[in-house]
């Protein structure tokens, strides 16, 4: 796919609407125009999609992508149509006419990009049509599902190694966003890549904020968290599919939009849940953690993890769907160390002894970055081999509400001592739940049968609970002081810092328990904007993007909308400046939200906002209070699905003292989504009318709109946009 130096910049402008590139964009890009092989490591929303997609447009023939989820494929295949670039797909969803019909485009050449599943694309007649095809570059995207150390081992991948020698001179590209060197190195050995050029770019998402909570009610934790981001959308990671569908309903029931998502539902279902999800009709999915959604979703503004991910590779990637836009997100991790017991059993399950290690090593590196003291972001990226430079990263917990410590050195004492005797006794040691029940004077099968009620440390350590002693025990193998076996009966020993340590009776600091950190006062990433208009920018958008059957992020980001709603963009020129618009996307969408933007700014001023990238933080929010008696239940009743009428029949109430106590809840901070109640058309009018009358008096809306909204539904509005300020 060798191609002379050009210019690249007018094709991304073109096409994609960026005006530069992001970090080692263009160098992967420029070798791989150049014919070599590559191999690059970008993170979530770092942009590798591009690092395919532009070669295409670049060179000529086609561009083969290996992509091992199929409702990523239609996503990334939709965006680029929407940017006219000619792209289709290939998998199992489409009916037989329309998979001929595509087969046929690509023979006449008609496509720039193919994405396929690894399956399909090691079919036998697959394989033989593919040098008809002039195929000029294979990317396998996702490459660490290649490794068996990677998070997401396929088997299907391993036979991708063929393609090297059915296409010797074919350059091959192959990428991902999470890949320890190991992993890195298993892809380029089973992908036979040719001395590739190889790109790892920072771990670090600075927009991105970590948080680990502990885990005490955690429906409650998890129903007060959306409510403080009430018109933001995110995902919900769960371990079991029980769980996702338990939590999805109840989120439901309190007036969250939420579905669930997980390999225990038909295709069709999944399908739909996704789609209400990427059109913004749901705002929380509930996803197992064992299932990659795959979700291209640039505004998912938050990752939940309900339950304790298996390691740090998928925990990051999973995080790493949050902000991809470069606006800010929030990763919430709700740790107990009862699931580190039941990971410890799901992995007892495997059949294979070296699986089994691997995923013991993986859940410790997870438990430690749970549990550690220190900044979340420099645990992370030091997993990744890479090494944050500063101290605090001003956006996790650790930094945020820096955990107190105490000194620790006569509980450490005593947790040595304790390994140390067992094994001088025994000739082998004991696992860190065996040495807790030591400590505390437990009776158990195991102390009586290796008479350990003899040993000096039994019942020394009664002043802490059985859960403070394995907080403590975890804490001294962080420290180096203690290490972890990954066998299946994992024991503890000391190590010879530990060993030091007990002997000379040196001074160790512990840390106390964690506690729910402050939120941040600002966020990396954030973009100020007039927000009433950004609002009514995001309405426009969404009825754009349903009248044309695609995801609302299709015809623009929110970064992109915020954009506008900042720089107030008058004309075509302006516009065009906008992140994301592209020629084609000027033509379509140019004069709809140049002039959303003008009648916005016939009723309200236009807001100067400074330069730098945040937002001043805001006042502090008045105590909430809870509805009335009245207003709760009509609140009860209408979130389990009864409508307003029906409501004030059965209550013997008119629908305007319904409408009454609806507004209510929502002053006082209860969500109401008013797409129940409006059509986006309508939401847009009413709120132009509200404009215009230069108050918040119902009666002037109420005649400029001509009678034809009802004083209840207007008073809901009035009560939802004083809510939003």
């Amino acid at each position: 796919m060798k191609s002379a130096p050009q210019n690249l910049l007018p094709l991304l402008k073109q096409h994609f609407g960026f005006a530069s590139f992001r970090p080692l964009q263009e160098e992967i890009i420029r070798d791989s125009l150049a014919g070599r092989d590559v191999f690059a490591l970008l993170p979530t929303g770092g942009g590798k999609s591009l690092c395919f997609q532009l070669p295409a447009l670049a060179g000529d023939g086609l561009t083969v992508v290996v992509s091992p989820l199929i409702a990523l494929m239609k996503d990334q295949v939709d965006a680029l149509q929407a940017a006219g670039v000619p792209a289709t797909f290939l998998n199992s969803s489409l009916a037989a006419g329309e998979a001929r019909s595509r087969l046929r485009g690509l023979h006449q050449g008609e496509f720039k990009l193919l994405y396929v599943a690894p399956e399909r694309l090691m079919l036998s007649g697959f394989l033989a049509d593919l040098p008809r095809w002039n195929v000029r570059l294979i990317a396998v995207d996702e490459a660490h599902c290649i490794s068996e150390w990677g998070h997401d081992f396929r088997p299907e991948y391993r036979q991708l190694a063929q393609l090297r020698d059915r296409f010797p001179q074919t350059p091959f590209m192959a990428l991902t966003a999470t890949a320890t060197g190991r992993v890195r190195a298993d892809i380029i050995t089973h992908l036979k890549l040719r001395e590739p050029k190889a790109y790892v770019a920072s771990f670090n998402r600075p927009n991105l904020a970590y948080h680990v909570v502990p885990k005490n009610k955690p429906y409650n934790q998890l129903l007060h968290f959306l409510r403080e981001h009430p018109r933001e959308s995110g995902i919900v990671y769960c371990q079991s599919r029980k769980t996702a569908e338990r939590v999805a309903a109840n989120l439901t029931g309190d007036g969250i939009k939420a579905r669930p998502y997980h390999a225990g539902l038909t295709p069709k279902e999944r399908s739909e849940h996704q789609e209400l999800f990427l059109r913004d009709d749901v705002r929380v999915v509930c996803a197992t953690i064992a299932f990659g959604m795959g979700i291209n979703k640039p505004n998912v503004r938050f990752v939940v993890h309900y339950d304790l991910p298996k390691n740090i590779e998928g925990y990051y990637q999973e995080t790493g769907r949050a902000g991809r836009d470069g606006l800010p997100g929030e990763c919430v991790l709700l740790f107990s160390p009862g699931d580190v017991i039941k990971q410890t059993r799901f992995i007892d399950e495997k059949p294979d002894p070296r699986e089994q290690k691997i995923a013991r090593e993986q859940l410790q590196q997870m438990v430690h970055y749970a549990e550690c003291a220190g900044c979340r972001r420099t645990e992370l990226l030091r997993y990744f081999g890479e090494t944050f430079a500063g101290d605090n990263c001003g956006a996790c917990d650790n930094c945020l509400a820096p955990r107190a410590t105490f000194d620790g050195t006569l509980a450490a004492q005593k947790f040595l001592s304790c390994v140390f005797r067992i094994r001088e006794k025994n000739g082998f040691g004991a696992g860190l739940n065996h040495v807790v029940e030591v400590l505390v004077g437990a009776d158990t099968e195991k102390i009586r049968k290796w008479n350990h009620t003899q040993l000096s440390t039994y019942g020394i350590g009664k002043e802490h609970s059985r859960a403070e002693w394995s907080a403590i025990g975890r804490e001294l193998v962080r420290l180096g002081l203690l290490r972890q076996t990954s066998e299946k009966f994992s024991t503890l020993e000391l190590t010879a810092e530990g060993s030091g340590a007990l002997r000379d009776r040196r001074k160790i600091t512990l840390t106390q328990p964690a506690v729910a950190p402050e939120p941040p006062a600002h966020h990396v990433g954030e973009i100020a904007c007039d927000e009433a208009l950004f609002e009514r920018l995001r309405a426009l958008r969404k009825m754009l993007a349903d009248e044309r059957d695609v995801p609302a992020y299709i015809v623009f980001s929110d970064v992109a909308l915020r954009q506008m709603a900042r720089d107030y963009p008058a004309n075509d020129r302006d516009f065009s400046r906008i992140s994301g618009v592209g020629e084609k996307k000027l033509r379509e969408f140019g004069g709809l939200f140049l002039g959303e933007i003008a009648a916005y700014l016939q009723t309200h001023p236009r807001q100067i906002f400074a330069d730098d990238s945040f937002t001043s933080p805001a006042a502090a929010p008045p105590p909430r209070q809870r509805p009335g008696d009245s207003a709760r239940e009509t609140l009860r009743r209408f979130r389990a699905g009864q409508a307003v009428e029906q409501i004030a029949r059965e209550r013997g109430m008119t629908t305007n003292t319904i409408y009454g106590h609806l507004a209510e809840a929502v002053a006082q901070g209860e969500p109401v989504d008013l797409q129940q109640f409006f059509s986006l058309p309508e939401i847009s009018e009413v709120a132009s009318a509200f404009g215009r009358a230069g108050g918040e008096s119902l009666g002037p809306v109420f005649e400029a709109l001509g009678g034809r909204i009802d004083y209840g539904r207007l008073r809901l509005f009035r009560a939802a946009a004083q809510a939003r300020r």
